[in-house]
């Protein structure tokens, strides 16, 4: 077990209790309250003599020591003023995770309260729990969707919305106290249709939990980045954030339509719908923004069983896209993103087939692979299912 830890360099404890219950730590490191690296710690052969800071600083990344040099030097971090200039809505989806979803409300009631209003959608929750926690929360509005699916959800939130932003956090997240603000700064310029923020581990109890984390989780890097069709190729859209920590401007439906139903969860395309959106947005000449102050917290998946099946998922999500894009909507640079994946992925494959790393019950790549290969059948399998609950 590891220990999900959030420090300020310029204020750190005597001791870290932690160390003598658990092997390690991943630690979201700050200066002065900004999120700026994170530092990677053995407990083993742990010492509380040796001072904290010391330890720390051994095992910072280098975005924490690019961003300690900008502080020791006064040089501004980028980014846009803290003060929201516009109405906010957050939207939770959710389906039959009433605690988890107890937990996030109270977490976004701690939050400044600006005037936000706040919605969780029920996406065809099997008991009445969900409903009943909402109510648990005065001025939290309820809309029950029967039809399952993620992205019907969201599109569902969106039409039960009137704020010139709408932001999206997960159930099982946890949003930093100033998650909604940082967020939302970033709606200043017109071009910007959406923007993500820098989710970190809420915890790192399980074996599955902590292999997550060395893929890479949820990270997106701890600088501020603006995204166009100048920097980013639209089918790496996603590295400008997830659905678990987003927000969008409420025009962009009218300049890029809505989430496509087809994709995500609660469907056979199984994830995939916040990468689509961001591709699409970046297509249409819009601008994303990447925000890692504006942060927040999520519960990964316990079980290898999971784990597995969000591999799964992803690559099935991925190559879903690419159909998508070749076959509907007739774009040749998704034959070249499958081409490039087949360049990358080969000599991967001859080299790790009949392997698993020592830390996972499965091979991600082959699994990688099968959901790859699964991709466009469930896709079209997803666009009949929908077309038939028409």
């Amino acid at each position: 077990m590891m220990a999900a830890l959030d420090l300020d360099i310029l204020d750190l404890p005597d001791r870290i209790a932690e160390a003598d219950t658990c092997e390690g730590a991943l630690i979201l490191l700050r200066i002065a309250g900004r999120p700026c690296g994170q530092a990677v710690l053995s407990f083993r052969n742990w010492s509380h003599e040796q001072p904290v800071l010391e330890r720390i600083l051994a095992g910072a990344d280098s975005a924490f020591w690019e961003a300690w040099l900008a502080y020791r030097l006064g040089v501004n971090a980028d980014g846009e003023g803290d003060a929201p200039t516009f109405s906010t809505d957050v939207v939770i989806c959710t389906r039959d995770r009433a605690d988890d979803l107890r937990k996030c409300l109270s977490d976004l009631m701690a939050m400044p309260q600006d005037g936000q209003r706040y919605l969780v959608v029920d996406n065809a929750s099997a008991t009445d729990a969900t409903r009943q926690v909402v109510e648990a929360f005065p001025g939290v509005v309820y809309v029950r969707e029967d039809r399952p699916g993620l992205d019907i959800a969201r599109n569902t939130g969106i039409r039960a919305t009137h704020g010139d932003v709408i932001a999206f956090i997960d159930d099982d997240a946890a949003p930093d106290p100033l998650w909604l603000r940082k967020l939302s700064r970033n709606f200043a310029h017109p071009a910007v249709m959406a923007a993500g923020g820098l989710t970190m581990a809420m915890e790192l109890e399980t074996g599955a939990q902590i292999a997550f984390q060395r893929m890479g989780g949820f990270g997106r890097g701890f600088k501020r980045v603006i995204y166009d069709s100048s920097n980013c190729y639209a089918f790496n859209a996603w590295c400008a954030g997830a659905g678990v920590n987003m927000a969008l401007r409420r025009e962009v439906v009218a300049r890029v339509g809505w989430f496509d139903e087809a994709l995500d969860a609660g469907t056979r395309s199984l994830a995939g719908g916040d990468a689509d959106y961001f591709r699409r947005i970046i297509n249409a000449g819009w601008r994303i923004v990447y925000d890692p102050e504006a942060l927040n917290w999520h519960r990964h998946r316990r079980t290898m069983k999971e784990l597995e099946r969000q591999v799964y998922g992803y690559e099935v999500s991925a190559f879903a896209i690419l159909a998508k894009a070749v076959i509907h909507e007739r774009d040749p640079r998704a034959v070249a993103a499958v081409l490039h994946w087949l360049r990358m992925r080969a000599p991967q494959l001859a080299h790790l087939v009949g392997r698993k790393p020592g830390w996972l019950s499965f091979n991600p790549l082959i699994t990688q692979v099968k959901g790859a290969m699964a991709g466009p059948g469930r896709y079209s399998a997803a666009r009949r299912e929908l077309r038939h609950a028409d």
